[in-house]
């Protein structure tokens, strides 16, 4: 490599000029990259890029613990209505089982012969209730019947009251002349509406169709064996009152599940 001096003399500096433009060309890059390291310093991060990542994280637990709680919830609910429909089915199942284990029929032993009835445990069960209740204390055994009108209705009772026997008596002889087609069926057990203070539970067996029998009675049976007995009830002498001139009575009541 050679230098000029003044007086245009070039002085042989004693090294090759292509080896010292390799040596420039290495050095520029590295001082290059020393000064970009050098005017680069750490990334600023903006105040809105954070409250925006604040945000989504905020929404983000937001989420979740919405999430949480309705499934939670969901199931929490799910669990009562298990607990609730199976509390439902024990109690409708142990009254299912305290229905069935109710004696179904009841026999009475009369005079004239047994009526076995059938008990509607479903459709009134409270009149049932407390007929199973005073037959247990043998209220019915020795109970007479007080009232026979034919093709009407017997009735056994405490009362001997006449009322009562005069207003049947009556509506008989009416509905007698109806269309039969209006009318209940026969051998339906019932007892009467009306309350009594002394506690007394009459029982009347209708031996014809009567049209307003609900009106009347409540029904909480049938007979379904021993018609004929109830007939052959019907067919005794009685007074001008109604009353039989001999006396017949329910010597006692048979309590059974089934006959």
């Amino acid at each position: 490599m050679y230098c000029s001096i003044a007086g245009n003399d070039f002085i042989d500096l004693g090294f090759d000029t292509d080896l010292g433009f390799e040596l420039m060309a290495r050095i520029k890059p590295q001082a290059l990259l020393q000064q970009s390291k050098k005017k680069k310093g750490p990334a600023r991060i903006s105040v809105t890029t954070i409250i925006l990542n604040s945000l989504i994280v905020v929404v983000t637990v937001f989420f979740l613990y919405a999430t949480y709680r309705h499934w939670s919830q969901r199931s929490r609910t799910q669990i009562e209505n298990r607990q609730s429909v199976f509390k439902g089915d024990t109690d409708s199942s142990f009254m299912d089982s305290k229905k069935s284990d109710l004696p179904g029929y009841a026999i009475l032993d009369t005079a004239k012969g047994s009526i076995t009835v059938e008990l509607f445990k479903d459709s009134s069960p409270e009149v049932v209730d407390q007929f199973l209740d005073l037959c247990h204390r043998g209220h019915f055994n020795g109970m007479l019947f007080r009232r026979v009108i034919k093709h009407y209705v017997i009735q056994a009772g405490d009362s001997d009251k006449l009322e009562a026997a005069e207003d049947w008596t009556l509506k008989g002889k009416h509905y007698s002349q109806l269309d039969t087609s209006l009318k209940h069926e026969a051998f339906m057990l019932g007892t009467s509406k009306k309350k009594r203070d002394n506690g007394a539970f009459e029982l009347f067996i209708t031996t014809a169709p009567i049209p307003d029998l609900n009106e009347k009675l409540i029904v909480f049976g049938k007979v379904v064996k021993g018609e004929d007995i109830v007939q052959e009830i019907e067919e005794v002498d009685t007074d001008e009152h109604y009353r039989p001139k001999s006396s017949i009575a329910i010597r006692s009541v048979t309590l059974k599940q089934s006959v």
